[in-house]
């Protein structure tokens, strides 16, 4: 059975600090490596910009310095120098996208997760800084935004305010070292491309592994997980809802495995799954019942390729409704496939 990648894109309000998180050997338990592809002060220079940007641009919300990538790796890399692993995914990204990089290469504590966090800079440093030179005398306020008079950052006795600035005439009041943010990087085509582009990487090193890594297909007769963040107050639930998916997606390779056609099962998914849920969002009292739902389309699922096999009829079954069941000897259909209403099989 083939894996499904799994990368998780981040963005970072405080650069330095997640920089100094993942490279230290003193907050990681188990960091086996870290590279950069520039200097440790370009992150600092990258930050004050990217802030500077932001108090200028006005927007609301909070500042972003950088992104990053959490990269999970298939045990099976371990055999790989950690050193020479992690240069060679770092310097493909760089390659491939322009833009300098820091990355570390670690375990999580009980030595069950092995993956790269991968910073990532959204903005190309300029061959030449653009400076601009004031053609009169310029005043900056306390959060560096710029006023129109001396008046606004003068105190009641006449003294500069703390933290505001003046720039006298023919000074350089802005300085733009790097280019302007790179949008690509927060859509989703860029997250998919990331994604094929990783998984390749990993499957390239997993020539004699029996599986391959493989971009997840949402059409698919699989069900994504959920990623539980921290502190997040639905964590019971994500997990119980994450084991009944499991358990779904054992099934559906079990169904594979056992000569069931890709497009059967991805009907008894829509039938049994997306449909309902789809329905019980509509009403915020039946919006819990998500783990239910699937609890139930995994019986069915099991009885429906039991069935299937058993009489011989998987060359019969065609997705569709009414007709997708009509595969069976005998009518077996849902009642909520006839009728729309929560009932028993009828037999």
């Amino acid at each position: 059975m083939d894996r499904n990648i799994f990368i998780q894109e981040s963005k970072l309000r405080n650069v330095s600090g997640r920089i100094t998180y993942i490279s230290s050997t003193a907050k990681q338990e188990n960091l086996y490596a870290v590279y950069e592809t520039t200097e440790r002060p370009f992150w600092n220079k990258l930050a004050k910009q990217n802030r500077k940007d932001f108090v200028k641009s006005g927007s609301s919300g909070e500042c972003i310095e950088a992104r990053e990538l959490i990269i999970a790796l298939p045990e099976e890399l371990q055999q790989y120098e950690p050193n020479e692993l992690l240069r060679e995914y770092v310097d493909s990204f760089k390659s491939r996208y322009g833009v300098e990089c820091i990355a570390a290469l670690h375990h999580n504590k009980r030595k069950t997760n092995y993956h790269i966090h991968l910073i990532f800079s959204e903005r190309k440093l300029l061959d030449e800084p653009i400076r601009k030179i004031a053609t009169r005398n310029m005043f900056y306020d306390e959060s560096g935004k710029h006023v129109r008079t001396k008046k606004e950052i003068l105190s009641s006795d006449g003294e500069l305010k703390p933290g505001c600035r003046k720039v006298k005439k023919g000074e350089v009041f802005e300085e733009n070292f790097f280019e302007k943010k790179n949008p690509f990087f927060k859509s989703k085509v860029f997250t998919d491309e990331v994604k094929e582009f990783y998984a390749g990487k990993m499957n390239e090193k997993l020539k004699e592994a029996d599986y391959k890594m493989q971009t997840f297909d949402k059409d698919g007769p699989y069900l994504p997980l959920k990623k539980i963040g921290k502190n997040n107050p639905n964590e019971k639930f994500i997990k119980e809802n994450n084991k009944q998916r499991l358990i779904w997606n054992k099934n559906v390779s079990i169904a594979l495995g056992g000569g069931i056609p890709a497009e059967i099962l991805k009907e008894v998914k829509r039938v049994e799954i997306i449909e309902p849920i789809k329905e019980a969002m509509k009403n915020p009292e039946t919006a819990g019942m998500v783990v239910h739902i699937i609890a139930r389309a995994i019986k069915t699922l099991i009885r429906f390729v039991s069935d299937l096999i058993r009489y011989n009829a998987v060359d019969k079954a065609v997705p569709g409704t009414e007709k997708f069941y009509e595969a069976l000897d005998y009518s077996r259909a849902p009642m909520r496939i006839r009728n729309s209403k929560e009932k028993e099989w009828e037999r």
